[in-house]
């Protein structure tokens, strides 16, 4: 009998053994149906360009930006290329929860304040859930400070507000590769004539290729249709640029042909188009601008469960 407990002892102790060199596979392949794995970095911040991205700002976070956006390039070295005519943006981004980010920011330009609430419908993610998209709600309000040009009118407070509504519609379909489509509405309380409309509609389109672990090239492009804006000779918005990631830096560097960065400025107010042909001379020129982003983080408060859902 006491052979049969030894042989006994023996089978669980092997047994045990098995279980503990098997026990990796076993857990990874419970892991793969149970957990889910979310799309991370699609994009480098939470702007592509002008235009926000389906990123958000993690909880606790605080994103510092410092943006300018400079004269064209045409006039040479008269201007340093445009140096000596920059727009200014200083705002800060803070990330709520997963879900919810708010920001706030003050141009030069205009003397223009802006705030903006961005909420996270849907995240992609794969695993025990499928997901194949980010979608994202963006409502962005602007308020300019600046003077009206003709005091002596009854001027309303009510002139100086423009509102943004915006969807953002995003995938990152590769490790190199993230498209987002971002249908957005503007509604202007204050307009020039009576031939433009309060509300524009325009559809914008942004892309990110990959190039280096720590460098990426950004594309922007924002369709108006026509019939919209009449009190100037308007152009779509269109930004080329890289990222330049340096640990707790993003650098962004671009050529835009927008010289504002509220969305009721480089979605309805953009003037002059990439190149163009001067009607008098003749001669090509250009409306691109140079202008940079740059981002920093701060951890203001330490989440609680990183990267909860």
């Amino acid at each position: 009998m006491k052979y049969f407990y030894l042989l006994v002892l023996c089978f669980f102790a092997g047994t045990a053994r098995l279980a503990a060199q098997n026990e990796p596979d076993l857990l990874s392949l419970l892991g793969k149906d149970e957990t889910i794995d979310y799309a991370t970095a699609s994009f480098k911040t939470s702007r592509v360009i002008n235009g926000h991205s389906i990123e958000n700002t993690a909880p606790g976070v605080l994103d510092v930006k410092i943006s300018h956006r400079f004269g064209p390039v045409r006039n040479g070295v008269y201007d340093m290329f445009g140096l000596d005519g920059a727009n200014i943006r200083i705002g800060a981004d803070y990330g709520i929860t997963n879900h919810l980010m708010v920001g706030f920011g003050r141009n030069s330009l205009e003397k223009m304040l802006d705030g903006f609430v961005k909420y996270k419908i849907l995240r992609q993610c794969t695993g025990k859930r499928n997901i194949p998209v980010t979608l994202i709600y963006l409502i962005d309000a602007q308020l300019r400070t600046q003077k009206f040009a003709n005091e002596t009118r009854t001027n309303y407070f009510s002139s100086r507000l423009y509102y943004t509504h915006q969807v953002l519609i995003g995938r990152k379909f590769s490790e190199s590769f993230s498209f987002q489509l971002m249908p957005t509405l503007i509604h202007r309380n204050l307009v020039a004539t009576k031939a433009d409309k309060n509300d524009v509609f325009a559809i914008g389109a942004a892309g990110r290729i990959k190039l280096t672990k720590r460098v990426a090239l950004n594309a922007e492009y924002y369709y108006v249709p026509s019939g919209q804006i009449a009190s100037l000779p308007y152009h779509n918005s269109l930004s080329l640029g890289f990222d330049i990631e340096t640990g707790g830096h993003v650098f962004q560097f671009h050529f835009t042909n927008s010289r504002d960065m509220t969305y009721k400025g480089f979605i309805t107010e953009t003037g002059e188009d990439w190149f163009f042909k001067n009607s008098t001379t003749g001669k090509l020129m250009g409306g691109m601008r140079f202008g940079f982003n740059i981002s920093r983080v701060f951890t203001i408060v330490k989440p609680r469960v990183p990267n909860a859902w």
